[in-house]
């Protein structure tokens, strides 16, 4: 298997991975939120040179808790046992802040999502993580939402 993205950093900085399993699903949403965005991000500049303020606009709208909370909910069939369970984890941690514009139920469900993506970025899952944002996105797309 290829080196993945945060194998790249550690090693370039020295560092070793951790047991991911001791991160608190917070943290997995912490990273999995960055590198979600960074996704999102580069399809957009992918589409071509735009107005910075374009880029941000098509980038918000597939970013924002609500479009997160949508495309988890198609992904849910999809899971494994074990990647449902991550995204459970993350629902169901207790944050100290919500989304603006965001309902307490999306905010949750967009943390777990967020979650799942960290989970398999740092596990160097990065086919599966790119498959379930691909998928997600085609079905948003789909059903418009």
């Amino acid at each position: 298997m290829e080196k993945g993205i945060n194998a790249y950093i550690l090693d370039k900085f020295g560092m070793e991975p951790l047991d991911i399993r001791s991160y608190s699903p917070l943290v997995l949403a912490y990273i999995g939120d960055a590198i979600y965005d960074l996704v999102i991000r580069s399809m957009m500049v992918g589409k071509g040179n735009a107005h910075v303020n374009d880029l941000h606009r098509r980038t918000s709208r597939l970013v924002k808790a609500h479009a997160q909370s949508e495309m988890v909910k198609t992904l849910l069939p999809e899971l494994t046992e074990e990647e449902r369970t991550v995204y459970k984890r993350g629902r169901n941690t207790k944050s100290f802040t919500v989304a603006k514009n965001a309902t307490v139920a999306d905010y949750r469900r967009a943390t777990g999502f967020e979650a799942l993506l960290g989970y398999l970025y740092l596990e160097n899952e990065m086919d599966r993580m790119m498959e379930l944002i691909q998928k997600g996105l085609d079905k948003m797309k789909k059903e418009n939402v």
